[in-house]
């Protein structure tokens, strides 16, 4: 069974479409990442999923429940991290983790507390003495200690430098993995986590515009470096998109013949942005 299953979302605010006939299905094991600009609809398929935003039409399932009539025991089973902080800011940090281990079923105290302990974060602190990348560890520790079956994580090492957001990658999602969880992720530093991914999903105006494995994206799309001179020869196999430089020509295709492709230039992967605006301005 997927651990979330979703056809034909629509959720509308007035004139504005949120989610436009929006399909997304992930399963145990996979870490889905869910890519798209600013309003293309991203946060409320994660509200949607959570149970926290009713819909105009379509059908959700999360973990086999429907998310809005039982989401208290859907949430018993499921770790979040909202893309805002929020952490009480008057309670001291072990004052927290006694909190979430009295109401959530599968936290692990200590499991926390060892995650923290590789941090500055001080067990004695309070919440609102911590920075902002401080009040994130306390939040990713506290979430990679509950054995949740689902992970949604919504923008998750936003104010983090850069050892830690690779610490937190390395360590969270390749657990989520192992364990055979769900993790669906939103972020805008894509490059960080495209090697980390199993499964990609791109979003635009609330539409899916392609749901894909990594492994079948590789052998699908294919980006070729060439010169000017040799770019008429690429342009006739129809490309989905062309970006010209000013020495260089790089081109995106869908399910070109790679020994063609080849002949004509310098044949690559394309990375997950780049293959993001070529399907987009197609769509």
């Amino acid at each position: 069974m997927n651990l979330i299953e979703a056809r034909g979302l629509h959720k509308h605010y007035g004139s504005v479409r949120a989610l436009d006939d929006f399909h997304l299905s992930l399963a145990p094991g996979q870490i889905l990442g869910l890519i798209g600009p600013n309003g293309s609809g991203k946060t409320t398929a994660l509200k949607t999923f959570l149970g926290l935003c009713p819909l105009d039409g379509g059908e959700v399932k999360v973990l086999g429940r429907n998310p809005r009539r039982d989401r208290k025991g859907l949430m018993a089973h499921v770790g979040y991290i909202a893309d805002v902080g929020i952490l009480p800011r008057w309670m001291r940090v072990h004052q927290l983790l006694r909190y979430v281990a009295g109401v959530h079923p599968t936290f692990d105290r200590q499991a926390a507390e060892r995650a923290l302990a590789e941090t500055e974060v001080r067990l004695n602190a309070r919440i609102s003495g911590l920075s902002t990348g401080m009040a994130v560890q306390l939040h990713l520790s506290i979430i990679a200690a509950m054995q949740a079956q689902l992970l949604v994580l919504d923008e998750p090492t936003l104010g983090l430098d850069i050892l830690y957001r690779q610490h937190f990658y390395d360590s969270l999602l390749q657990d989520g993995l192992a364990a055979e969880r769900g993790v669906l992720i939103t972020t805008h530093e894509v490059r960080e986590i495209e090697h980390l991914l199993t499964d990609v999903l791109f979003i635009h105006h609330g539409r899916t515009v392609l749901q894909m494995s990594m492994d079948d994206l590789s052998t699908r799309f294919f980006k070729v470096t060439t010169t000017p001179e040799r770019a008429g020869v690429l342009r006739a196999l129809h490309p989905l998109h062309e970006r010209p430089g000013t020495s260089e020509i790089q081109m995106i295709f869908d399910g070109a013949d790679g020994v063609a492709l080849a002949e004509a230039g310098e044949v690559s992967q394309p990375t997950l942005p780049e293959l993001f605006v070529a399907l987009v301005g197609q769509s």
